[in-house]
């Protein structure tokens, strides 16, 4: 069954947020994409990022807000629909132009710096989702405590894995995607970029029968709001504790250089993953009291109780220091 998707203000907090977000990764093409599509109806707002991480090492990007005006009735911003279909499959639909950056990480500079962009393309892209498993929720597996721990990033959190087919079209060049792995998540609840000091969400796929989706907030006093699923043998199984083993960044303290997670599941088994990002792209925040947050997202690389191989997504999220 798929979950609802809309749901009731459930509060008059201006922050209140119901999000979506897509990624996928073709190792064929070596192409890879994240967007998220969000809605504060009570600001009113709507917002979209669109991230490629391309061949030769650059990424392109996209940002938009608007009003909110098409929420509920469709999750679109500007350029970015996300559609759900009625046999329960998902339709990802882009157009519009995209600035690319030959490093990735200058991508959020080039407003204050121009001449970082290295060009500015048309990007269509087509991507059809058809789910692998159910959809697995967070909230319905988590611990009290890390419930608790866990408000100021949403109250529910749905996860869902798929085969993405499709096309990108980036200016003269077409990028036919098959059979790649995606995930699509869905969210709601408040959400404080700038309130949380630290925060990791792996999305990581090893192949259509094995991939783990492990996601944790992280007190100053080491405590983990925790949550996520092992995915094997096409069943969900629920991560009931992560412990933090490692989880070192560079010196500015905001871009990560690899995290090392044990992981229980419920049917008591211990896991141990250790992953590395790749490419970063960085989002900074600043809410109206100054408050500055970095969210990093990148495409990293697993290794699962001695499994090597995984790939997906690797989001950190780091409160900036005064």
């Amino acid at each position: 069954m798929l979950e609802p998707l809309t749901h009731p203000i459930g509060s008059k907090d201006a922050e209140w947020n119901e999000s979506y977000y897509f990624v996928f990764f073709d190792k064929r093409n070596r192409i890879g994409g994240m967007s998220r599509v969000g809605f504060k109806p009570n600001k009113p707002e709507g917002m979209t990022f669109f991230f490629l991480f391309l061949p030769d090492g650059s990424a392109a990007g996209y940002h938009a807000t608007d009003n909110g005006s098409h929420y509920p009735r469709s999750i679109s911003v500007e350029g970015m629909s996300h559609i759900r279909k009625n046999d329960e499959s998902w339709k990802y639909v882009f157009n519009g132009s995209m600035v690319v950056v030959k490093n990735p990480e200058t991508l959020p500079d080039v407003r204050q710096n121009p001449e970082l962009i290295s060009d500015l393309i048309d990007v269509e892209m087509d991507a059809r989702f058809s789910p692998i498993h159910e959809v697995y929720e967070y909230s319905e597996h988590m611990t009290p405590e890390s419930l608790e721990l866990g408000k100021k990033s949403g109250d529910q959190h749905w996860e869902q894995i798929a085969r993405i087919n499709g096309t990108i079209k980036l200016g003269e060049n077409e990028f036919r995607i098959k059979s790649a792995l995606g995930q699509r998540d869905h969210t709601h609840g408040i959400r404080d970029w700038t309130g949380i000091g630290n925060w990791f969400y792996f999305v990581i796929w090893f192949n259509e029968n094995l991939a783990v989706n492990p996601a944790a907030i992280v007190m100053d006093d080491g405590r983990l709001g925790s949550g996520g699923f092992l995915f094997k043998g096409g069943k969900n199984i629920p991560l009931k504790e992560i412990r933090l083993l490692g989880h070192s960044f560079r010196d500015d303290g905001l871009y990560p250089v690899s995290t090392e997670l044990e992981l229980i599941d419920e049917l008591g088994d211990k896991h141990r993953l250790t992953a590395k990002p790749g490419r970063i792209i960085p989002i900074p925040f600043e809410d109206s009291a100054g408050n500055k947050s970095v969210l990093v997202q990148s495409f990293g690389d697993f290794e699962l109780d001695g499994t090597v191989g995984g790939y997906g997504s690797y989001e950190t999220l780091r409160r900036v220091k005064g």
